[in-house]
């Protein structure tokens, strides 16, 4: 039995919570909290749990395995860090670390103590996204030309995060799922319209060795709520709507060819062809119940996460040169040349 210790029981925690609580073979063995009130609606859901008020009267009990925690990014540091010191394994919600040297000093604390550090990266774990990866590695779709993105909502303002953070996270930490490489360079483009808070839209766009590009549009400021998603190949394309209550991916047969021709030379070149459209079967499960499950087995079998540390902190290196570009009016950002390993292919 993994017995793990919650740490956060506001907006996120108590859904971290309930999933762990419902796999099998792990237990919600305490709850950590500074709100009294927070603590009380705990109490009422998990009855056996030990509460606490602060992490460091969880870490000193050998019967706790694990820590999750669900607290504001500001926090997220200290907290991991500690945990990993009192070797315990780490589920640490997105992003990992408000900076990348904080991101890279969890990754090699979890390598010193020869602990799990998994990432919250939800939509990864979505069977919308599990069936594209599917689709991208073995394949069925060519060479990746673009990932396009829209992700709007008139949304919750954050105070510490900007919108980058909060919501292109999500489509980052996707792009390191399914493509074997990461991105070169970002050049991003954002704006505050309130005084003294966080940039509330972004455009972001990704760079990569391949030639393949990624666009990411992100804004708390819209009529209406949009989740879609568009991914061109070389030999069919994608789009993914994960607004959609059925059909959330449809695969289109459809592209762009060059003729090779000689007496078509000095005319059009490129060939159109149109095919039939398929929308997959898609795996309904929670995405967050799939995620606990896979950190409950990665801690139980001492296998390395698919959103592991490592890949924590190649989504915290985008975002942290993302904000530095739109901050510098778009100036395009290099990033460190390094691949993408994926642990695994798929959930158990």
């Amino acid at each position: 039995m993994v017995r793990i210790a919650t740490v956060g029981y506001g907006y996120w925690g108590p859904n971290v919570a309930r999933n762990l609580a419902e796999v099998e073979g792990a237990c919600v063995a305490a709850v950590v909290d500074q709100d009294p009130a927070r603590l009380q609606l705990a109490a009422r859901r998990f009855p056996g749990a030990r509460l606490e008020r602060e992490l460091g009267a969880v870490l000193c009990d050998p019967d706790i395995d694990a820590v999750a925690i669900a607290t504001p990014v500001a926090s997220h540091y200290a907290l991991a860090i500690a945990s990993l010191r009192a070797g315990k394994h780490v589920l640490v919600e997105k992003p990992m670390t408000e900076t990348a040297e904080q991101s890279r000093r969890l990754v090699d604390e979890a390598h010193r103590v020869a602990r799990v550090l998994m990432v919250d990266h939800t939509f990864v774990y979505t069977g919308a996204v599990r069936r594209i990866a599917e689709l991208v590695k073995n394949g069925e779709i060519g060479r990746v030309y673009y990932y396009d993105a829209l992700r709007i909502n008139l949304g919750i303002f954050q105070s510490d995060v900007n919108v980058v953070s909060d919501l292109a996270v999500h489509d980052l930490a996707v792009l390191d799922h399914l493509l074997d490489e990461s991105p070169s360079a970002v050049c991003a483009n954002g704006i505050s319209h309130f005084p003294g808070t966080p940039e509330n839209m972004a455009y972001l766009n990704l760079f990569y060795p391949s030639g393949a590009i990624a666009h990411v549009n992100v804004n708390w400021l819209a009529p209406v709520k949009i989740r879609q998603t568009l991914i061109g190949g070389s030999r069919k394309m994608i789009v993914y709507d994960d607004m959609e209550p059925s059909e959330k991916v449809k695969v289109y047969d459809k592209g762009v060819s060059l003729v090779d021709d000689p007496e078509r030379v000095y005319t059009m070149r490129v060939g159109y062809r149109a095919g039939d459209m398929w929308a997959p079967k898609i795996d309904v499960t929670e995405a967050l119940r799939t995620e606990c499950a896979h950190f409950v087995h990665c801690v139980e079998c001492g296998e390395t996460p698919i959103t592991d540390g490592e890949s924590g902190l190649r989504v915290v290196e985008v975002i942290e040169a993302a904000t530095r570009s739109m901050r510098t009016r778009g100036q395009r950002i290099e990033l460190p040349a390094r691949s993408a390993p994926h642990a695994a292919e798929a959930l158990g």
